[in-house]
C-alpha cells in the first residue's frame, strides 16, 4: 500500500524529488515575471519575487525531470531522460544549497511583508527543502541500492502508459527517449562500481530478487516486453507505412535496451551480489555514512525530527494498544482473546482467503463504488477525476506491493487508478481487501492526491511533492475514517483495518530496529508475524521494502497519529461547530503540506471558527 510515483520508488525515498533542490540563480536574475508569463509553478503568488523563485525551480525541476514532465502533461521534454551521473548529482546538491541560500535571504527580505497565503508557500517551501538538501548531502543510493523495486525493469516498463504516440511527432520523441534509456542503465552500473569501491553494497536477499525480476523480463521475447506495447496501438491516421516504420523502429530500440539491461544483470550478479550484505546486516547501520543518511530520513518522511528511539516506543506503545483491541474483536468473532490463537485463525483458515484473481478485482470494484457512494457526506470538496481499479503488472507482481495507487494525469487524459496485486490469490485475505482499498482509493489517496492535483491558485510543488507522513498518514487515517463512515462490510473486516494498523505501528519498530539498532531481516519478519495477521509472503515483501526505501514507512504512523490527535482537539475546541467536512477540507485544501504547517493551518481553521 502505497502511493507509486513516476520515478524508481528508492530514489524517491532516498533522493528527494528534485523540484526541492533546483537550480537558483546569482546576482545576474532575470526579473520578476510579469502576470502574463505565469505558470502553474507559482499560480496563487502574489508576491513577485516569491513568484520568480518558484518560476525558476519549478522550470528547472521539469528540465532535470523529463519523465514527471511528461507526467504532468508538460510534453516539451518527451524525448529525454534524466541525468544520473555522478558528475550531475553533485551539480544538483550544490544547486540546491544556493537555492536554500536564495530562500532563506528571501524570508529575511521580504517576509514581514507577504500576505499569509505568500508566507505558508515560502514557509512550506523552506521546510520541505531544509529537509531534502540535508538528505542529498549524506544519502546516495544510487551507488549501492538494488531491489525488486529498484531495477531497470521497474524503472523503465511503465513509460508507455505515461507515453502514448498519438501524432507522429510523438512517435519520434517517444523513439528518441526509448533510445537513450541503455545509456542510462549503463550509468546505474558506473554508479554502482563507485559505491562498491567505497564499501557500499545492498543486501543480498534483495540483490537476488532484483535479479530474478530481471531474469523474468530477459527470458521474454522482444514484442513481450512492456516497452514494445505502443506497437499495437492504432493510428487510423495513419499511412499503412508509417505504421509499419513506428513499429519497426520501436522493436528495434529494444535490443539495445535488452543488451544494457544483461550488461546490468551480469554486472550485478558478478560483483555486487558476492559482496552483498547478509541477512544479519541489512540496516543502513552497516553502510559508510548509513547512520547520518538515516537521521537525515527520518526528518524528511516524518517532516519532524523524532529520534529512532523515540519512534521505536512510540510503535511499541501503538502496537500494545491495537493488539487490545484485536483480542477485544477476536473474542467477538473467535470466541477467543488470545492473540496468537487469533492470528493463526486469520492466517490459516481458507474460507478467508480468495480463490480466483477475478475476485480480488471484483471485491475492489465493490469496495471503491461503496465509498464513492458515502464520501460527500465526509468532504465538501472532492477531486473530479475518477478512480479506477487495474491489476498491478505481471512483470512486478510476484516481488511487489499488494496495492498501491497511482495518481490520476492533470491534464485529465488518465483518472487516478488503484492497483491491486492479484498474483497467487489464495496468499490474499478476503478481510484485508476493503481496508486496502480505502487506503489507495477512496477515502485515501484517491480523494488527498485528486483534491490536491485540482486545487486552483496553488503553486505547482504544493499540488505534487511532499513528505511521507502527509501523503501516507492520509491514507492511514482513512482506514479508520472508513469506519466512521460505515463502510466496513463486518467484524471480520475491521479486523483487517485492526491489522493493517497494526502493521504500521510495527514499521516504527522494525524499521527502526534494522537500520538504527542491527535487527536481523529474519528478527523484523518474526515480529510482525508475531503482532499482525499479514500472511508470510507479504510480510517478507513488506521488510524487504523497509531494507531497500529506509524511513519511508514511518511516515504512516506519525502522519495518522497527527491528523487524528488535530481532529480530536479541534472537536473539543469547537464542540458543536465542529464540522468533520469542514476539517477534512482544511486538512485536504492545501496541498501537500509537512505536519508542523497543517498544524497551523487547522488551528488558523479552529480560530475562524470561534
Amino acid at each position: 500500500m502505497i502511493l507509486k510515483l513516476h520515478f524508481p520508488a528508492i530514489v524517491a525515498a532516498l533522493v528527494p524529488p528534485l523540484a526541492f533542490v533546483a537550480f537558483a540563480c546569482g546576482a545576474d536574475a532575470p526579473a520578476p515575471p510579469a502576470p502574463s508569463q505565469r505558470t502553474e509553478a507559482s499560480a496563487g503568488v502574489r508576491n513577485l519575487e516569491l513568484a520568480d523563485l518558484l518560476e525558476r525551480q519549478w522550470q528547472w525541476y521539469l528540465e532535470e525531470n523529463p519523465l514527471e514532465a511528461t507526467f504532468m502533461g508538460n510534453h516539451r521534454f518527451d524525448d529525454r531522460i534524466a541525468d544520473k551521473s555522478a558528475t550531475h548529482a553533485d551539480d544538483v546538491r550544490a544547486r540546491g544549497h544556493r537555492f536554500l541560500d536564495e530562500s532563506h535571504a528571501l524570508r529575511a527580505r521580504i517576509g514581514t511583508s507577504l500576505d499569509a497565503g505568500d508566507t505558508l508557500t515560502l514557509d512550506l517551501f523552506i521546510d520541505v527543502l531544509e529537509t531534502q538538501v540535508a538528505t542529498t548531502d549524506v544519502c546516495r543510493p544510487r551507488e549501492w541500492n538494488v531491489s525488486a523495486w529498484d531495477n531497470p525493469v521497474n524503472e523503465w516498463s511503465y513509460l508507455p502508459e505515461d507515453q502514448p504516440a498519438t501524432t507522429r511527432d510523438d512517435a519520434k520523441r517517444l523513439l528518441a527517449r526509448w533510445r537513450q534509456i541503455p545509456t542510462s542503465i549503463d550509468t546505474d552500473v558506473e554508479n554502482l562500481r563507485r559505491g562498491a569501491q567505497a564499501g557500499k553494497f545492498g543486501n543480498a536477499t534483495s540483490v537476488k530478487r532484483a535479479l530474478e525480476a530481471v531474469d523474468a523480463q530477459l527470458a521474454q521475447s522482444d514484442e513481450q516486453w512492456p516497452l514494445a506495447k505502443p506497437k499495437t496501438d492504432e493510428h487510423p491516421d495513419w499511412t499503412e507505412a508509417e505504421r509499419q516504420s513506428f513499429q519497426g523502429d520501436l522493436l528495434a530500440t529494444i535490443g539495445p535496451i535488452r543488451a544494457a539491461i544483461t550488461r546490468w544483470r551480469d554486472f550485478v550478479a558478478s560483483e555486487i551480489l558476492p559482496n552483498a550484505r547478509p541477512d544479519d546486516r541489512v540496516g543502513l547501520n552497516h553502510i559508510p555514512d548509513g547512520p547520518t543518511c538515516y537521521t537525515a530520513l527520518i526528518r524528511t518522511n516524518t517532516s519532524l525530527q523524532p529520534s529512532a528511539d523515540e519512534l521505536h516506543e512510540l510503535g511499541s506503545a501503538e502496537i500494545a494498544r491495537i493488539n487490545g483491541e484485536m483480542s477485544d474483536l477476536g473474542e467477538k468473532l473467535f470466541g477467543t482473546r488470545n492473540l496468537r490463537n487469533i492470528l493463526e485463525r486469520l492466517r490459516t483458515d481458507p474460507e478467508l482467503y480468495f480463490k480466483t484473481e477475478d475476485e480480488i478485482e471484483t471485491k475492489a470494484k465493490a469496495t471503491l463504488a461503496a465509498a464513492k457512494a458515502k464520501i460527500p457526506e465526509f468532504f465538501g470538496t472532492l477531486p473530479k477525476a475518477d478512480c479506477e481499479v487495474r491489476r498491478v503488472p505481471d512483470y512486478e507482481a510476484e516481488h511487489t506491493y499488494i496495492g498501491y495507487y497511482r495518481a490520476p494525469n492533470p491534464d485529465g487524459s488518465k483518472p487516478g487508478e488503484y492497483f491491486v496485486n492479484t498474483w497467487q490469490p489464495a496468499t490474499h485475505p478476503r478481510f484485508e481487501a476493503e481496508v486496502l482499498a480505502h487506503h489507495d482509493g477512496i477515502p485515501g489517496h484517491h480523494v488527498q492526491i485528486g483534491v490536491a492535483l485540482e486545487l486552483p491558485e496553488l503553486p505547482a510543488f504544493r499540488k505534487s511533492l511532499g513528505p511521507t507522513s502527509y501523503i501516507e498518514g492520509w491514507g492511514l487515517y482513512s482506514e479508520r475514517l472508513a469506519d466512521d463512515m460505515k463502510l466496513y462490510s463486518g467484524d471480520l473486516d475491521r479486523m483487517g483495518m485492526l491489522s493493517f494498523d497494526a502493521w504500521r505501528a510495527s514499521r516504527l519498530i522494525v524499521d527502526t530496529g534494522m537500520h538504527a539498532k542491527g535487527w536481523s531481516r529474519e528478527r523484523a519478519v518474526a515480529f510482525m508475524l508475531e503482532h499482525t495477521a499479514l500472511v508470510e509472503n507479504n510480510v517478507r515483501n513488506e521488510v524487504d521494502r523497509y531494507i531497500d526505501d529506509p524511513a519511508q514507512a514511518l511516515g504512516y504512523k506519525v502522519g495518522q497519529l497527527n491528523i487524528l490527535r488535530l481532529r480530536e482537539e479541534a472537536r473539543t475546541k469547537l464542540g458543536p461547530r465542529f464540522d468533520v467536512k469542514a476539517f477534512h477540507d482544511t486538512v485536504l485544501g492545501s496541498g501537500v503540506v509537512t505536519m508542523p504547517i497543517l498544524e497551523k493551518i487547522v488551528a488558523n481553521w479552529v480560530a475562524s471558527r470561534r
